[in-house]
């Protein structure tokens, strides 16, 4: 087993270069925003570090955490029900219990004022939603469309979240990054890291095979709808996606492989954008782009850092100043 002196990564994954920096497109529910059109443009990022050699000893058993609806805590009536049984975990999980073509929603707020809207499914399964606000009070509200932007509330809790850590939200699947022990992108990521115990190298192998695979998808960020969720096995599968694909699938592999990963969305300057946070003891949460270089941890930007456009925008990345996180997932 090894361990590194200081690692910290975070990774922007949404890529839009064509010639230059284009923009991105329609917004989804939870205010997130596609890009809607460039190409990819991406070179391998190496990760390397020197290494303190301890002592060699047994693999620990690893264990995929999974939301479960445990029933024990719940608010339910004849239309919808929340489980905020596990709410400690860093999730709560709703489901729709009759049949509608209506739109429904599901809206939390947390202890940080900020609004999450979701698209609720209505098929009478759970979805997972985070709690990704840290410790506090949260509203957690269903919502069914009257018409136009007019919904009624369908049933709603107050709920008081003590996580079990700061990582609880970000280790498990949620709707936006949404696996299971049979998903690919679980089989996929262990087949990646299986040879090595360093973060770093687990980081650069993850990303590596994300940016090499997928490629950007001009049609599909052409027709994007609102209140799209990406369906991780079969971007893999297709090798194709837009930037929010990128995200919740390298999201979804670190978070597998117990590597606490945010699912952020934000602004790049004027762009909005997709991009994951990695973390680390070291480090901690880094809310900027980073790239190891071999000798020092350097601000890099792998969607604007390459291609034609590099030398300017290395200067617009310049200390990270220009990115804002707007929601984590």
């Amino acid at each position: 087993m090894k361990i590194f002196r200081k690692v910290s990564a975070t990774v922007l994954i949404c890529a839009v270069l064509l010639t230059m920096v284009s923009s991105c497109g329609s917004k989804n529910d939870a205010g997130s925003q596609a890009c809607t059109n460039g190409t990819v443009v991406m070179e391998p990022m190496d990760i390397t570090l020197e290494m303190l050699p301890l002592s060699e000893g047994p693999p620990a058993m690893f264990t995929l955490l999974m939301p479960a609806a445990s029933g024990t805590s719940i608010n339910k009536n004849t239309k919808a029900e929340i489980d905020f049984s596990n709410t400690k975990d860093g999730y709560v999980m709703v489901r729709f219990l009759q049949q509608t073509r209506t739109r429904l929603v599901v809206r939390i707020i947390g202890p940080d004022n900020e609004s999450y809207t979701y698209t609720l499914r209505a098929d009478g399964k759970f979805d997972v939603y985070p709690l990704a606000q840290g410790n506090g009070k949260y509203t957690v509200g269903v919502f069914e469309q009257v018409d136009g932007t007019r919904f009624a509330t369908v049933i709603s809790s107050v709920i008081n979240v003590t996580l079990t850590d700061e990582f609880a939200p970000f280790l498990r699947p949620n709707i936006f990054v949404n696996f299971n022990e049979e998903s690919k992108v679980v089989a996929k990521a262990a087949e990646l890291v299986k040879d090595t115990d360093d973060l770093p190298d687990k980081i650069a192998s993850v990303y590596n095979h994300v940016i090499k695979y997928i490629s950007y998808d001009r049609e599909l960020a052409r027709t994007v709808q609102s209140g799209y969720v990406p369906d991780l096995d079969a971007v893999l599968e297709r090798g194709k996606g837009i930037c929010f694909d990128y995200a919740a699938v390298m999201t979804a592999m670190l978070r597998s492989r117990g590597i606490p990963t945010r699912l952020v969305f934000g602004y790049a300057g004027a762009q909005y954008h997709a991009w994951i946070d990695v973390f680390s003891e070291e480090e901690g949460w880094v809310n900027s782009v980073i790239f190891f270089d071999g000798d020092n941890w350097v601000l890099m930007d792998p969607t604007w850092a390459s291609g034609a456009a590099q030398a300017g925008n290395r200067q617009f990345i310049g200390d990270g100043a220009n990115y804002t996180v707007k929601h984590l997932f």
